[in-house]
């Protein structure tokens, strides 16, 4: 039992760090790309928590990456060949 704990610990600290990547990847491109966006990635509810010590959650990492790639994806969709 003690086992499949750690393997879960580890698909969670992978997991994590998949997501991590993911948002660096994509504010990035935001940033670089499309700074105009910036001002939308700052204003986001997932990046104004609403409590003092958030919880930081895979949940909460893939909203804030779906976020993301929604913003840059409609933007795109509005703006074409930009």
């Amino acid at each position: 039992m003690y086992e499949q704990s750690l393997d879960t610990t580890k698909v969670n600290e992978d997991a994590e760090k998949d997501l991590n990547a993911k948002i660096l990847k994509i504010t990035l491109k935001i940033k670089d790309q499309y700074p105009e966006l910036s001002k939308y990635i700052e204003e986001m509810p997932v990046t104004i928590p609403d409590e003092k010590k958030p919880e930081i959650t895979l949940k909460n990492l893939n909203s804030y990456y779906d976020s993301l790639n929604d913003v840059l994806n409609k933007y795109l969709l509005e703006h074409p060949h930009q």
